[in-house]
Order: C-alpha cells, then sequence, then structure tokens
C-alpha cells in the first residue's frame, strides 16, 4: 500500500528538511554525549541526568523517523503555479470579512506541520479552512468555530 502524499508548500518542505538536519547534526550528537557523561556518572538505577537523556533520545530519533518518513511522501505545492480559477485551494492566501465583527483577516492554507496562526498561516484541516476550501471570492463561508457557526465573506484569493 502506498503511503498518502503529505501536502506542503515550499518554505514547509524547507523548514522540515532545516529541522532534520538540525536534529541529525546537533541535537543527536549533543544527546549521545550527554548519555555518555551520564553513564560515566556510575550507577544508571538512580541517575536522573540518564534517565532524562534517554527519554530525549527516544523522542530525538522518533522524530526523526517522522520527518524521514513525511519528507519520502512530500506534495511540494507551490501556489504560484495554482490554476484553481479563483477557487479556495491548499496553498491559496484567502482575504476574508467576518460578517460579525467586520474584521478583515488574511490567511494562507498550509500543511500541518507549517500552520502558525500569528503568521497568517493556518492548517489545510483547522475549521476555518475547511469551510473556504472550494470557495471563490464572493461566496459566503460558513465554519463550525468552538463557539458557534461564523460567517466569512471571501474578499479575495491569491496564488502569491
Amino acid at each position: 500500500m502506498a503511503a498518502t502524499p503529505f501536502p506542503v508548500t515550499i518554505r514547509g518542505a524547507e523548514l522540515l528538511k532545516e529541522e532534520l538536519l538540525r536534529l541529525r547534526s546537533v541535537d543527536r550528537p549533543y544527546i549521545i554525549q550527554a548519555i555518555a557523561e551520564a553513564r560515566a556518572q556510575g550507577d544508571l538505577s538512580e541517575n536522573a541526568e540518564y534517565e532524562s537523556a534517554k527519554e530525549r533520545q527516544s523522542f530525538i530519533e522518533g522524530r526523526i523517523a517522522e520527518l524521514e518518513a513525511k519528507l519520502s511522501n512530500l506534495q511540494v505545492i507551490d501556489p504560484k503555479t495554482l490554476n484553481a480559477e479563483g477557487r479556495v485551494v491548499f496553498g491559496a492566501t484567502v482575504n476574508i470579512e467576518d460578517l460579525d465583527s467586520g474584521d478583515n483577516k488574511t490567511y494562507q492554507i498550509v500543511g500541518e506541520d507549517e500552520a502558525d496562526i500569528k503568521s497568517g498561516k493556518i492548517s489545510v484541516s483547522s475549521p476555518i479552512a475547511r469551510g473556504l476550501i472550494g470557495k471563490t471570492a464572493g461566496d459566503v463561508a460558513e465554519v463550525n468555530a468552538p463557539g458557534g457557526i461564523k460567517e466569512y465573506e471571501i474578499l479575495d484569493v491569491l496564488y502569491v
């Protein structure tokens, strides 16, 4: 069975590669050294530094495996090359107006690993993104938010 493609923007792919490189070249060697130093202290059964370092090593190795799997199944999407005929799709940047408050917001729809609400990047699996996908400028999207149904008018869809 083939693995499911993992959609990501060009920047998201770069961030994943940078994290993998840092884990392999900085974090892994550091934790190996920390484990060696903790072992040198003697009795491992009551050595908190050793236990902590082993837990950190397990986390690092797990994250490396996760990143390698994701990188092997990446589907890199360049929003500039999209021809979605004005529809909201993965990678698109969407200007919306909250019909309750009148606030305007701009979001880019990105992969889960690159989502950062402070930077205006929302996960494709978020309620807002799911409500916007497939819509075009002028459409009203109903989003099932934690506080109830919110309505957003799509002002513009950009592929930048």
